[in-house]
């Protein structure tokens, strides 16, 4: 799909974000881990979550897609039923993380596999805690999907993070919660806690204790309803829009402000960026909430200057790097991002892309093993780009060509619809 995308004069409205991408696919799997039916109000119907509640139905849980909401009805937390194929997470690597996780304490084996970039995703971060705790993971060449998980009866761990990774941290606490002993996991750095705030909620045995997430035993699950927030990581690129685009003005609806999701909104302050907002503070060491946040964004275009990202930053601001490499291409002096080496195996080589994409319009930024340097020049001039089937490649050339001096034709915009199916829409309402 070959999409043309022309300079804006300005953009000004007011939008709902779209249901977060993150949450619905946690909510859906801790759903059919509840014995009783679980409604799920506002769930993202998108590629990538609706791999999720495909993979859902082939361990025999039963969803039901009302106008307003979704009815999961599972077997219980022990209760994952053989699959007559292998299960397609499509492009999902959350879905390829978590899923396992809960498949590891059951009884059977399910393989696993998805599209053409799933295959180049390493799950040996995942298969190294698994094999730990007793169950075993046969991957292809040992790394990569498509894998077989092999449920056994899984014993305790202490498990420390050799890189954050919120997919790693919480495959292995849903394992917990089946296993005969304690399972704690220590993260080098904070990621997001989602998992940890619907475990809390839904009655699991799940703490902190000096900087360890620990989870115990649990003989089941208890939800009633889960409303799922506002992504802010799909908003981002509506809110780089804003910031970017002279005379601007946009109010988000409805976007999770977790903690642990808003660096990329800290680290565009820091840049100068105005979005004003009721942000959520960390809470208490030992504390782990049972809501997530939200709040409006008033968002308004201005200058900007460039910045540092350190490794301590990515965990909470990965998804939104690629954006901060474009805003940098607008700011004044340099901007720099460090640590962030996870990106390389996203659902493409997401600093090659990115890198790629921006030179191709004129920006001037170089790579580095885990990350980039970006030279800014004032602006962007504009020309193709291609998102090499990655989503969020795909909507940072949108914005790219409406804050460009002559336009972006992006190839392979469809790939858009992965995490934000209604962004061409969203868009075409501000511009």
């Amino acid at each position: 799909m070959r999409t043309r995308f022309e300079p804006a004069a300005r953009l000004r409205g007011d939008l709902v974000a779209p249901p977060d991408k993150s949450i619905s696919h946690r909510a859906a799997l801790l759903a059919a881990m509840c014995a009783e039916p679980v409604h799920v109000r506002n769930y993202l119907d998108a590629g990538d979550t609706n791999s999720t509640l495909d993979a859902l139905r082939a361990v025999g849980a039963l969803v039901e897609a009302r106008p307003d909401q979704i009815v999961i009805r599972g077997g219980g937390l022990r209760g994952a039923a053989p699959a007559d194929a292998p299960i397609d997470v499509g492009n999902s690597g959350t879905l390829m993380r978590l899923l396992p996780g809960w498949l590891a304490g059951q009884e059977g084996s399910w393989t696993l596999d998805g599209d053409e970039s799933i295959r180049r995703r390493p799950v040996d971060r995942i298969a190294e805690p698994l094999r730990m705790l007793g169950a075993r993971v046969d991957a292809t060449n040992g790394r990569f999907p498509p894998f077989t998980v092999h449920g056994a009866r899984l014993g305790s761990l202490d498990y420390e993070l050799p890189v954050a990774s919120a997919q790693v941290k919480s495959c292995v606490l849903l394992a917990g919660l089946l296993s005969l002993g304690e399972v704690a996991v220590a993260e080098p750095r904070p990621s997001r806690d989602h998992t940890e705030r619907l475990l809390a909620r839904a009655g699991a045995g799940v703490s902190r204790d000096d900087g360890r997430i620990v989870v115990a035993r649990t003989d089941e699950l208890e939800l009633d309803e889960i409303t799922v927030p506002g992504d802010l990581s799909s908003a981002a690129f509506l809110i780089a829009a804003g910031v970017l685009v002279p005379g601007s003005r946009l109010l988000l609806r409805d976007v999770g402000v977790n903690w642990t999701r808003t660096g990329f909104l800290r680290i565009l302050e820091r840049m100068g960026g105005v979005v004003v907002g009721d942000f959520e503070s960390p809470p208490p060491p030992r504390e782990i909430p049972t809501e997530e946040p939200v709040s409006e964004l008033d968002v308004r275009a201005g200058p900007l200057v460039g910045t540092v990202v350190e490794a301590d930053e990515v965990p909470l601001a990965i998804d939104e790097l690629p954006l901060v490499a474009l805003l940098g291409c607008f700011a004044e002096g340099d901007t720099i991002v460090r640590g962030a080496g996870e990106l390389r195996v996203k659902e493409s080589d997401r600093i090659a892309a990115v890198v790629e994409g921006l030179r191709a319009l004129g920006g001037e930024i170089e790579p580095t093993e885990d990350g980039f340097a970006v030279s800014g020049t004032g602006g962007l001039q504009g020309g193709v780009l291609d998102s090499h089937g990655d989503h969020r490649v795909a909507m940072l050339g949108a914005v790219a060509g409406l804050a460009s001096r002559e336009g972006v034709t992006v190839l392979g915009m469809d790939a858009a619809a992965i995490s934000y199916p209604l962004f061409l829409e969203h868009l075409g309402t501000l511009a």
